[in-house]
């Protein structure tokens, strides 16, 4: 092809048309200047393929997570409300005094066992971690979307501090509490490395004691109740995440 055109050019001088030589040539540059501009457009083209692609496998994964992070919340919403119920039913089995001894027992085992079990805060964040570390967001072309997932993001972060500001609190108390009383004599999973001790007296030692044990209770409670709250909250955010991720993506809510 640049041999048939430079054959014309040629031809155009020897035969002294240099009106039509420089309308040739004009035209040349003209062709080539488009050819650029179509393989530039071409280009554009294939790269806006490209980011489209990378942008859906980005919100694929991020709908992924968010879905697991709901479930993941919601079982420890279960696991914290299960342990403040032994706390209440603890609770109340102290304030009785014709509770027998072995009912007060098994109240204080379920405490022992579920109630005392501190808040856990787990959640999926590799995606963004990624979208973020690499400068990849601005594959998110929603920029509502966009914003949606960085404020969604840092109320994680909030979520874990808060929860782990809690534990800081209750643990300097619990330490020396759980050591004080002999906590783990109470626990069947442990009980058999203490002194055989008749139940009668496990029983009058938690009546004995039972403000100090309420107070230790209450503070469980609380420090639970809190993480709740925090993981509720959490959780509806999710939900209406994994809405505009499915909104975007074109998936069905169902």
């Amino acid at each position: 092809m640049i041999k048939f055109f430079r054959h014309i050019r040629k031809s155009l001088l020897e035969q002294n048309q240099m009106g039509k030589y420089f309308k040739y040539a004009i035209g040349e540059i003209l062709l080539v200047v488009i050819g650029i501009l179509i393989a530039l457009q071409i280009n554009n083209w294939n790269e806006a393929r490209k980011t489209a692609q990378e942008e859906k496998l980005y919100l694929k994964r991020l709908l992924v997570e968010n879905k697991e992070d709901v479930v993941t919340f919601n079982s420890e919403i279960k696991s914290l409300e299960k342990g403040n119920e032994t706390i209440l039913s603890f609770s109340e089995a102290l304030k009785k005094s014709d509770i027998t001894d072995s009912l007060l027992l098994n109240k204080a085992n379920d405490y022992f066992q579920f109630g005392s079990i501190y808040p856990t805060f787990s959640s999926s964040t590799s995606t963004f971690d990624d979208l973020s570390s690499t400068g990849n967001l601005k594959v998110i072309s929603n920029t509502n979307l966009r914003d949606q997932l960085v404020k969604h993001y840092a109320k994680h972060l909030m979520a874990a501090e808060r929860i782990r500001i809690g534990i800081e609190w209750a643990l300097p108390v619990d330490g020396p509490f759980t050591y004080e009383h002999s906590i783990m004599r109470f626990e069947p999973s442990s009980a058999f490395l203490f002194p055989n001790t008749p139940i009668d007296e496990l029983a009058s030692y938690l009546r004995t004691n039972r403000n100090d044990f309420i107070n230790m209770a209450a503070s469980q409670y609380w420090l639970k109740n809190d993480a709740i709250l925090q993981l509720e909250s959490l959780a509806d955010d999710t939900n209406k995440l994994i809405g505009l991720l499915q909104e975007e993506i074109g998936e069905s809510n169902n």
